[in-house]
């Protein structure tokens, strides 16, 4: 089981990294894949690395390597959730046995100093713990490679109600008129899986959609002129509990967007929530160093200097930081993969119904968030923004 404590760090992790790197494109992230790597570099990181590493990460760095671990092997045990961690170091390469047994079980290889055979090798590591999804890793190796630490984690799930799929749907209005999209519909009596949390941005509709096996996919919807990256922010937020929410029978028309709600005639009087999405596959790559500080990467990868004593006597620097990701949300369920690297370098009339019914329609037709979120923790796995579907 994910240890709450963590699930809040790595949550807060997404939150902050969908704020910065989502901007109006298809994306897709996975801090999930991120926090682990992070946790094993703290623990014997010194000087400003150490503090900065600590502070990004959420923790302390004294028992970061125990946490990274324990979330490593709590993903490995979810189901529907497969992690994998990776090391290689060159032969010449002495690492202190303390921090090696603290490590997470893991792919324990060799840096050979040829790159393209090193790479090959590599490369083949990442498609075999994501099932092909992702076909190498993130970033390419090089001369100065001395060790390199990576991470996968493969998410999948099976609807508990599938979608009926329609090939060619046109919406009439936003930045999606005009263009025929396939999409995803079913309708169900479970309206409470429909929820608007009363954000500081404004309102933000949310519909759960469960999977069979303890994860389910958040869809997020804000108002027409909120950046992906704050509707992501705000919806990890939302997922904790951040902000007041209503939901099912209790919502009225207009309470949030892309919702209608109506009563209609009915013979059974039960409530109905009709769902409309599109299917997507969405991808993306992350340069790390990109946002070093949000990371706690921008001490670690001065490589004038080294910053990990507590890993070897030589002196070592992060010298890239990289992860590849895809999702894919269809008719039966939701897969996502994702590998994250670091190498480390030197430095008819029938009669008229009785009744009357709530019905609650979600039409997701213009740009919108998603959250693949491990049930029982609240953990997001992954956070993406479908900007063309």
């Amino acid at each position: 089981m994910v240890a709450e404590a963590t699930a809040r760090a790595v949550n807060d992790m997404t939150a902050r990294w969908a704020r910065e790197a989502v901007a109006e494109r298809n994306s897709v992230l996975t801090a999930a894949g991120v926090w682990p790597l992070l946790a094993l570099l703290a623990g014997p990181a010194d000087g400003p690395a150490r503090k900065e590493l600590a502070e990004a990460l959420g923790t302390d760095a004294a028992h970061a390597v125990r946490e990274g671990r324990e979330l490593l092997a709590a993903l490995a045990a979810a189901d529907g959730v497969d992690a994998a961690m990776g090391l290689w170091a060159r032969r010449t390469l002495t690492l202190h046995a303390e921090w090696l047994a603290g490590l997470p079980p893991a792919a324990h290889g060799e840096l050979t100093g040829d790159e393209t055979l090193d790479q090959g090798a590599l490369d083949a590591w990442a498609r075999r713990h994501t099932d092909g999804l992702i076909e190498g890793m993130p970033a390419r190796l090089t001369s100065d490679t001395l060790l390199v630490l990576a991470s996968a984690l493969l998410v999948r799930t099976t609807w508990t109600e599938p979608f009926d799929e329609f090939p060619c749907w046109m919406t009439a209005e936003g930045p999606w008129a005009g263009r025929e999209l396939g999409v995803l519909s079913r309708s169900g009596p479970d309206v409470e899986q429909v929820r608007v949390h009363g954000t500081p941005a404004g309102p933000l509709t949310a519909v759960r959609v469960a999977g069979d096996n303890g994860l389910d996919v958040h869809l997020l919807l804000g108002e027409p002129d909120l950046p992906g990256g704050e509707v992501l922010h705000h919806g990890v937020a939302a997922l904790g509990g951040g902000y007041p929410t209503v939901s099912g029978e209790a919502l009225t028309e207009g309470a949030g967007p892309g919702l209608r709600v109506t009563t209609v005639p009915s013979y059974d009087d039960v409530p109905q929530l009709d769902l409309t999405v599109p299917r997507f596959t969405v991808d993306a790559d992350h340069d790390l160093l990109e946002q070093a500080d949000l990371f706690g990467l921008t001490t670690a990868s001065d490589t004038s200097r080294g910053h990990f004593p507590g890993m070897s006597d030589q002196p070592l620097a992060v010298s890239a930081a990289r992860q590849t990701a895809t999702a894919t949300f269809g008719a039966l369920g939701f897969r996502a993969a994702a590998v994250t690297v670091m190498p480390v370098a030197a430095g008819s009339v029938p009669p008229p119904p009785p009744y009357r019914a709530l019905r609650i329609s979600a039409r997701y037709d213009r740009p919108f968030g998603f959250l693949a979120v491990h049930r029982a923790s609240g953990l997001v796995l992954v956070a993406g923004w479908v900007a063309t579907p």
